[in-house]
């Protein structure tokens, strides 16, 4: 019997973009909730009515803050990995709805167990006290039903606000989603870009050997090996149609050196996958790439769902050069545009000649890549 494929058993490079992602908005996370603790703490430390449960006629207060959002800091550290890197793969197999209340509630758990840290380390830090004292004074001041009615509801909005940000950013490319918000693009604006797209190859029989449901989860394998190999180059993924990836660049000679990069990154993380595929699908995934670079009009369309989207003759240039590497029998096929770009050696190119791209009134000379 043939061994099952997850997603989160392929391999990704030690230093992946994707972990170097995940590292950012854990970071991101534990600085916001750190600041919004303490906007917080100092709002309630203005009231004449509020005193801080953990403190004592000896308190340092400047010492005792640093310590206490110190805490928050690292536990919220703690917290950003556990709901980025584990809770996501773990709940990822249940409905949205439920995986967001039961990240909830394990969230709740883990901020119990910060308040303890605070209590705990203020405890011994600073006011001196024996463990079984510190331990006891957290008990009586967090259980008790007016700091439950307090607390929780903050914490509760606090995690729901976090999750539902970072599945609304991650239901776009990089960027896109702090586009739409600062407005950049609600008026349509010119921008040179490299434009990429993948398609697989033999999608058909693929497709009919596997059946439906195990092919969308081969698709599904196999963008997520590509999609990282484009994203530790810089590349941004514009959209997902089936089987194909379209993922641009700002047009610059370095940047056409990275799209290359990423086609080979891209490769060395199938390859490395290879068994894994071959196990779970008895499959190893090719695929054919076309690029082209030019000025694209970029502009946000949309109202109850929003994109920012690409158009003009560059972004459908790109596509049919992809579409001829099935007739010229080449994987990786680029403009001239491309070339002399990438400065490439005579031996790592080779002309195609002058193609007729289907719907083009004029034909254009490609060229392929020996990579």
């Amino acid at each position: 019997m043939k061994k099952k494929l997850k997603t989160d058993h392929i391999i990704l490079p030690r230093r992946s973009a994707v972990k170097k992602h995940e590292l950012r908005l854990i970071v991101a996370i534990a600085l916001a909730w750190t600041l919004v603790d303490f906007i917080l703490f100092l709002l309630r430390l203005s009231t004449d009515t509020f005193t801080p449960k953990y403190a004592s006629t000896n308190t340092h207060e400047v010492k005792a803050i640093l310590l206490r959002e110190l805490n928050v800091f690292i536990i919220s550290m703690v917290m950003g990995y556990f709901l980025v890197s584990v809770f996501r793969n773990f709940l990822r197999h249940i409905s949205p709805g439920l995986n967001l209340f039961l990240k909830t509630m394990l969230l709740l758990l883990v901020a119990i167990f910060m308040n303890f840290f605070i209590y705990f380390t203020y405890g011994i830090a600073i006011d001196h006290q024996s463990v079984s004292e510190a331990f006891t004074k957290f008990l009586n001041n967090t259980f008790r039903e007016q700091w439950l009615v307090q607390k929780m509801p903050e914490w509760i909005l606090l995690f729901v606000l976090t999750q539902l940000f970072i599945e609304i950013n991650e239901n776009y490319s990089q960027g896109v989603f702090f586009n739409i918000i600062i407005g950049k693009y609600l008026q349509p604006r010119e921008e040179n870009r490299i434009i990429m797209f993948v398609d697989l190859r033999n999608s058909t029989p693929i497709a009919e050997k596997l059946g439906h449901k195990e092919y969308f989860k081969f698709i599904r394998d196999v963008i997520y090996c590509m999609s990282a190999g484009i994203a530790e180059h810089n590349g941004r993924i514009y959209q997902y149609v089936g089987d194909e990836i379209v993922a641009w660049w700002p047009n610059s000679p370095l940047n056409a050196r990275k799209c290359v990069d990423a086609i080979i990154e891209s490769r060395k993380i199938l390859n490395k996958n290879a068994d894994i595929f071959k196990w779970g699908y008895d499959i190893l995934p090719e695929y054919k790439i076309g690029i082209h670079a030019g000025n694209v009009m970029v502009g946000q369309i949309g109202t109850t769902k929003k994109d920012i989207v690409m158009s003009g003759d560059t972004i459908n240039t790109a596509a049919r050069i992809r579409s001829a590497c099935t007739e010229l029998n080449q994987k990786f096929v680029v403009s001239k545009e491309i070339i002399e770009l990438l400065g490439m050696k005579d031996w790592q190119t080779e002309s195609l000649g002058m193609v007729d791209l289907k719907g083009k009134n004029e034909s254009i000379e490609l060229f392929a890549l020996k990579i």
